[in-house]
C-alpha cells in the first residue's frame, strides 16, 4: 500500500511541478501562437517555406534552424509543430521543426557548453541541426506515398484560403506572442509585459471581432488535442522517477559504450525536461561516472522527446508515424552519442 501512495506522490509532484512552472510561462503562450498560426498565417505561406514543393534547402534549412530563439521544452513545441502540420507543411520540414525546436535554442546550447564543456556544448548544436534534417528526410521518404495524397488535397485548398491578414500584420502581431513566450520562459517580466501590450495593441488596431473569436476558437482547439494527453503522460513520467532512482540510470551509463549510449539515449527519450533543467542533472551524472558519449546521448534524446510528448505527437500525427520518430531520434542519438566517445 505504501508503495502506491509513494507512486502516486510521485505523479502528483510531477503534475505539480510541470504546473507550477511551466504552464503560465511557457506552454499557454505557445497555445496561443499555434490559433494563431492556425487563424490568421495563409495556407500559401506555410506551404511557401515548409510545404512539399518548396526547395529541400530552403524548407529544411527554416525548419532546422526556427527554434533557435525559442527556449521551449519537447512539450511546449508540441503546439506550434501542430499549428504548422494542420496547415498542410511537408511531413519533412514539420518533423524537422518538431526536432530542433527545443533541442536547438540559443540559452540551451550555451548552458551546456558553460556546464558540461565547449566540446560537448558544440556537438550539441551540430546534432541538433543535424539531426532534424536527416530525420525529417527519412521520414518524409518512409512517408513519401501516404503524404502526397494529403499534400494534394492541401494544394488544391489554396485557391479558396482566405487571404488574411497581410504578411507584416502576421510577423508582427506572431512576434510579438513569440516575445512574450521567451521573455515569459526566462521569467523577465518587464519585457514580456511589453510584448504583451504591443500584442494588444495590434489586435485592437488591426483584428475584428470576429477574426479575434477564430484566434481563440483555434487556440482551444489545440488546448482540448493536447493538455489532456500532456498532463497523463507528466503524470506518468512524474511515477517513473520514483520507479527508476538516479543511482540505477548512472550505474549502467557509465564509460562509453554503445549499450551505454543506448540506455542514455532510451531513457532521455521517455524523460521529461522542462527547458534547461536536462543539464544540471546530466552534469550530476557525469559527476557521478557517467561517459561523454551517454551524456550527448542523453542531450540530443532528452530534450526533443519525453513520454508526454510521445502521446501528443501518437495524436496528431498517428501511432505508426510517431513510433517511427521515436525510433530514429533514438538510434541517431544512440549512434553519436558512441562516436563522440570514442573521439571525444
Amino acid at each position: 500500500m505504501e508503495t502506491i501512495a509513494s507512486l502516486f506522490r510521485g505523479g502528483i509532484n510531477g503534475l505539480t511541478e510541470y504546473l507550477s512552472a511551466h504552464v503560465i510561462t511557457c506552454l499557454v503562450p505557445a497555445l496561443f501562437i499555434a490559433g494563431a498560426i492556425a487563424a490568421f498565417v495563409s495556407q500559401a505561406a506555410v506551404l511557401r517555406y515548409f510545404g512539399p514543393q518548396t526547395k529541400k534547402p530552403v524548407s529544411y534549412g527554416v525548419a532546422s534552424v526556427s527554434g533557435a530563439v525559442l527556449a521551449v521544452c519537447s512539450c511546449t513545441v508540441l503546439p506550434l509543430f501542430a499549428g504548422i502540420y494542420k496547415k498542410g507543411a511537408g511531413l519533412g520540414p514539420a518533423i524537422a521543426f518538431l526536432f530542433s525546436g527545443p533541442a536547438i535554442n540559443v540559452l540551451a546550447i550555451v548552458y551546456s557548453a558553460k556546464l558540461l564543456g565547449f566540446d560537448i556544448g558544440f556537438a550539441r548544436a551540430i546534432g541538433a541541426i543535424a539531426f532534424s534534417v536527416i530525420i525529417g528526410l527519412i521520414m518524409a521518404f518512409i512517408y513519401r506515398k501516404e503524404k502526397s495524397q494529403a499534400d494534394a488535397q492541401a494544394f488544391a485548398m489554396l485557391a479558396s484560403d482566405p487571404a488574411g491578414k497581410s504578411i507584416w500584420q502576421q510577423v508582427l502581431f506572431i512576434g510579438s506572442l513569440v516575445g512574450v513566450l521567451v521573455f515569459a520562459a526566462s521569467k523577465n517580466w518587464i519585457v514580456m509585459v511589453i510584448f504583451l501590450a504591443a500584442a494588444a495593441v495590434i489586435l485592437w488596431r488591426w483584428f475584428t471581432k470576429g477574426e479575434i473569436v477564430r484566434w481563440l476558437k483555434e487556440t482551444l482547439h489545440f488546448t482540448r488535442l493536447i493538455i489532456p494527453w500532456l498532463l497523463v503522460g507528466v503524470f506518468i513520467a512524474g511515477i517513473l522517477t520514483v520507479v527508476i532512482p538516479q543511482s540505477i540510470v548512472t550505474r549502467y551509463v557509465g564509460g562509453n559504450s554503445l549499450p551505454a549510449s543506448f540506455i542514455a539515449s532510451f531513457a532521455g527519450a521517455l524523460m521529461y525536461f522542462a527547458t534547461l533543467t536536462e543539464v544540471p542533472i546530466i552534469r550530476a551524472f557525469m559527476d557521478l561516472g557517467m561517459g561523454k558519449g551517454p551524456a550527448l546521448a542523453l542531450l540530443l534524446a532528452g530534450p526533443a522527446l519525453s513520454l508526454p510528448s510521445m502521446l501528443v505527437i501518437r495524436n496528431v500525427m498517428g501511432t505508426k508515424k510517431m513510433l517511427t520518430y521515436v525510433a530514429l531520434v533514438v538510434v541517431m542519438a544512440t549512434t553519436t552519442g558512441y562516436v563522440f566517445g570514442l573521439i571525444a
